[in-house]
């Protein structure tokens, strides 16, 4: 592992004795975040980078692009988080947990399916409005156990020529 990219704070995405694990293993990689995550790792002494807002740099022989943004309303009373969302190698987009709009073209979206603040039809209307020729369903954890809604997506997001694409556990796919 050479580059970690980390959205946001919660739990969900960022598991501290993991991260260690992971560094411990992978001593030269380098940890990619946002301040509201930056706090949590200066706590713990873990060593890692912020990129500026729509500033592009190259880590490694990949050009990553941070896009600062806001955490998705969970509920009213719940306070909202940074959330950074990450540009890849130009082709990937990857949202955290939001429903942001680079207002660029995507070739590839990481499409956030469910969660307490995701619903079928928000994250449908993301991926329509942001018409990547591909996309495949992340922060689905609580959909994998029971098989998930992935037809619904399929059968709409294609109907508008933008590819669904579900993994099937170890199995590695091409984009």
């Amino acid at each position: 592992i050479d580059i970690i990219l980390i959205t946001h704070e919660h739990g969900d995405h960022i598991h501290i004795e993991s991260l260690k694990k992971i560094i411990k293993n992978n001593p030269k990689a380098v940890v990619i975040t946002n301040k509201g995550v930056g706090r949590l790792l200066d706590d713990i002494g873990i060593e890692y980078q912020i990129l500026e807002d729509k500033n592009p740099k190259e880590f490694m022989g990949i050009k990553l692009e941070a896009h600062d943004c806001e955490h998705e309303e969970i509920y009213q009373d719940i306070s909202i988080v940074q959330n950074t969302a990450f540009f890849i190698g130009e082709r990937l987009f990857y949202p955290g947990d939001s429903f942001y709009n680079p207002n660029k073209p995507v070739e590839i979206l990481a499409l956030p399916v469910a969660g307490p603040w995701a619903n079928i039809k928000n994250a449908t209307n993301y991926a329509l409005e942001i018409n990547p020729k591909t996309c495949f369903p992340v922060h689905d954890g609580m959909l994998i156990s029971f098989g998930g809604n992935y037809a619904i997506y399929k059968v709409v997001l294609e109907k508008y020529g933008i590819v669904f694409k579900s993994f099937e556990e170890n199995k590695a796919e091409e984009f």
